[in-house]
């Protein structure tokens, strides 16, 4: 499936869906020397946001947060591209000053984690992938 939102920082990336149903905030929420997120009860706790198209409703918390996105970029820990139902200030210049490709308006409910999804510029193109016991299909 294809869907079109609206660029926050151009680029295009491919990779595995990490979803969120809440919102992230990076300061406090995601250690910014694992790239896990730490945030007590959130739904993410444990998981690695490296290397992974991170979708979330949208960002929340201080904005030093975006300092955290561009730390978490530095050491090669952050997402390879973040998709949000709604950008913020925060999570939107974190991923400007971190080079991370961004797009906004994306109706999330039709990603799940695991996912294969490719952000190109204005563009998010789904790629369902039905997981067994043994492994990944795509479907």
């Amino acid at each position: 499936m294809r869907l079109r939102g609206r660029i926050i920082k151009e680029g295009a990336v491919h990779g595995e869906a990490l979803v969120s149903p809440e919102p992230i905030g990076f300061l406090g929420g995601v250690d910014p020397e694992t790239g896990v997120v730490v945030e007590a009860g959130h739904p993410l706790r444990g998981q690695s946001v490296a290397g992974k198209i991170l979708v979330f409703p949208t960002g929340k918390g201080s904005t030093v947060g975006s300092y955290v996105l561009y730390r978490l970029a530095y050491k090669g820990l952050a997402p390879l591209g973040i998709i949000n139902a709604a950008s913020e200030a925060i999570v939107a210049v974190g991923a400007i000053i971190s080079n991370i490709p961004m797009v906004d308006g994306i109706d999330i409910g039709q990603i799940r984690t695991g996912d294969e999804v490719t952000i190109e510029g204005e563009w998010v193109t789904v790629r369902r992938v039905a997981r067994t016991g043994q492994g990944a299909e795509a479907e």
